[in-house]
């Protein structure tokens, strides 16, 4: 067990959540009123220099991207935990807060239906040209299928790199679609789904019909889908990328889309984000793109909301969190 000495835990704890929230403190305040738990949220918009300003002393933090360095973590002796709003947790220095004895946890069980669902519609979207076709009827154009050639869903293979919580969802649903094959690369996965095919990103690549990715963000994985992975694909395949835009090559991508060597892609993150006007996949009419919002709906954000405050209750009482993702030794 880490023996880094901590003060006791204040009557009126500060917790601070960095970036602008989700319309407020409430539920955060709710779920931590037992503590006496002062809620203040600290819109620092990706700054590092502002975060670590922000988080002074602080005994919990609560964040989305902005980033939390070494340099923020050593601002706040006294902090037992910094919960990530959401799954990806690339943005905080995971080693150093182990060093320091601060709990780094995420919330990894919400959106998973939305996060499915919005990888269905930006294959709905692509495959079916969507939003091509809405911007030619609006201009006056009718009756010009052939000249955007679509293909048929049903009987074709899913690749799924990473194949947790949000991949199954897919999965589930893109049978009922009628994908009846599915290729998996996941070298952690303990056992094979029935109906799918563990596989190398080699054949994934050459034999997916459409790839969605789901893997965290790590310095394995970083650019997983890479230039040669995308040369492999099929002229016709789609890749859906609703995890993290630092998965794919955005340039390699880009290239192949601007070449028609795939058929498409349906993007709701971006390498940076956001992404500038000048972005290369703003101007291509095979990608359809959205704004990191695949996980959003409304019950989803009161469930995250209450889960990530969850995190930091069960650390004020002494507990470690439910989804600690930076553990140190017994």
């Amino acid at each position: 067990m880490n023996t880094v000495a901590k003060q006791p835990l204040s009557t009126s704890p500060r917790v601070v959540i960095l970036d602008e929230g989700y319309g407020g403190t409430d539920v955060e305040a709710r779920t931590l009123a037992s503590f006496g738990a002062q809620v203040i949220e600290m819109p620092c918009r990706g700054s590092a220099d502002v975060v670590r300003r922000a988080v002074v002393n602080a005994d919990a933090v609560l964040v989305r991207e902005s980033p939390v360095d070494a340099v923020a973590i050593d601002a706040m002796p006294n902090c037992r935990a910094i919960v990530r709003y959401g799954v990806g947790v690339d943005n905080i220095d995971r080693v150093h807060a182990a060093a320091c004895g601060v709990y780094v946890a995420n919330v990894p069980d919400y959106g998973v239906e939305e996060v499915s669902d919005h990888a269905l519609a930006l294959l709905f979207a692509v495959a079916r040209r969507i939003v091509t076709r809405d911007n030619a009827v609006r201009q006056g154009a009718w009756n010009v299928a052939r000249t955007e050639p679509m293909y048929r869903m049903r009987g074709g293979t899913l690749g799924l790199i990473g194949y947790g919580r949000i991949a199954r969802a897919l999965h589930r649903k893109a049978q009922g679609l009628g994908y009846g094959r599915c290729l998996i690369f996941d070298p952690y996965l303990q056992a094979i789904p029935e109906g799918a095919e563990q596989v190398d990103l080699t054949r994934l690549a050459a034999e997916s019909d459409v790839v969605s990715v789901h893997a965290p963000l790590t310095p394995d994985t970083h650019r997983i889908v890479d230039a040669e992975f995308v040369s492999r694909m099929k002229p016709t395949a789609i890749l859906i990328n609703t995890s993290r835009g630092g998965l794919v090559d955005s340039v390699a991508l880009a290239s192949a889309l601007h070449d028609n060597r795939i058929f498409g892609a349906g993007l709701d993150v971006f390498e940076h984000e956001p992404p500038g006007t000048d972005n290369p996949f703003f101007s291509l009419d095979n990608v359809v793109v959205s704004d990191h919002t695949g996980w959003y709906s409304e019950q989803s954000v009161e469930d995250l909301r209450r889960k990530a405050s969850e995190e930091i209750a069960r650390v004020f009482s002494g507990q470690a969190p439910l989804n600690w993702v930076n553990r140190w030794g017994d």
